[in-house]
């Protein structure tokens, strides 16, 4: 692994590890942060409106998402299916970042200013996860093989047909 990968990835998963640790730990208060956006994803996972096995309350969706960004963390920190992990961190960091840091609603400019800068910090993370899920590490895409291995199908088809 080239070296700029071996320390990139740890540094960019870092702050979902200890943010989920804190997640976890702090459920109860940044539950209360997240309820604008944990409300309005409530009906998307109630069992009795989704064909999802599970219903959620809001704690339990602040906890669930801590979870996700430590084990993604985790995995991208240690290379362990890293464009997974960091598409999954970027998916999660939408309602983190919608739900935690809606400095569109601080009436204290200090406290503003400071929120305006955990969501962009969030905004500029989530292009990093977004280049970390596309890194092949030198390695032909799915994509390239998939079209690769069609377009020698068809060669190979071409050549059985006298046509």
């Amino acid at each position: 692994m080239p070296l700029v990968r071996l320390i990139a990835r740890p540094m960019l998963a870092s702050m979902f590890v200890t943010g989920g640790i804190n997640s976890l730990k702090n459920a109860g208060y940044l539950t209360e942060r997240a309820k604008p956006v944990t409300d309005k994803l409530a009906p998307a996972v109630d069992s009795a409106t989704s064909s999802l096995p599970l219903s959620l309350d809001s704690k339990q969706m602040v906890q669930l998402n801590g979870a996700i960004h430590v084990v993604g963390g985790l995995m991208l920190a240690t290379g362990r299916m890293p464009r997974l992990a960091a598409l999954a961190l970027a998916a999660t960091l939408v309602p983190t970042t919608l739900g935690g840091h809606r400095y569109w609603e601080e009436h204290d400019a200090q406290q503003k200013a400071n929120q305006k800068v955990h969501f962009f910090k969030n905004v500029s993370m989530m292009g990093g996860l977004l280049l970390a899920s596309v890194d092949t590490a030198g390695k032909p895409s799915l994509a390239w093989q998939a079209r690769r291995q069609a377009r020698s199908a068809r060669d190979s088809v071409a050549k059985l047909d006298p046509r």
